[in-house]
C-alpha cells in the first residue's frame, strides 16, 4: 500500500512541476504578445500624429511596465507552486 502512495506522490510532483512550467510559459507568451502589440500600435500612432510622440511613448512605457509587473508576479506564483 505504501508503494502505491509513494508512486502517486511522485506523479503529483511531476504534474505540479509540469503545471508550473506551462503556467510560466503562458504568462511569458502573453506578455510578449501584449508588449509587441503595444509597440506596434505606438509606432502606428506616432506615424499618424508625430507631434504627439512624447505622450504616446510615455503611455507606451507605462503600459509595458504594467504588463511586465503582471508577468513577474505570474512567474513568481508559478515557480512558487512548483513542488521540490
Amino acid at each position: 500500500m505504501l508503494e502505491v502512495l509513494a508512486q502517486v506522490a511522485v506523479d503529483a510532483k511531476g504534474l505540479a512541476n509540469a503545471g508550473a512550467a506551462i503556467g510560466a510559459g503562458l504568462a511569458t507568451l502573453g506578455s510578449g504578445m501584449g508588449i509587441g502589440r503595444i509597440g506596434g500600435q505606438a509606432v502606428e500612432a506616432i506615424a499618424r500624429q508625430p507631434e504627439a510622440s512624447g505622450k504616446i511613448a510615455t503611455n507606451m512605457i507605462i503600459a509595458a511596465a504594467l504588463i511586465e509587473g503582471f508577468t513577474f508576479f505570474a512567474l513568481v506564483i508559478c515557480m512558487g507552486a512548483r513542488v521540490s
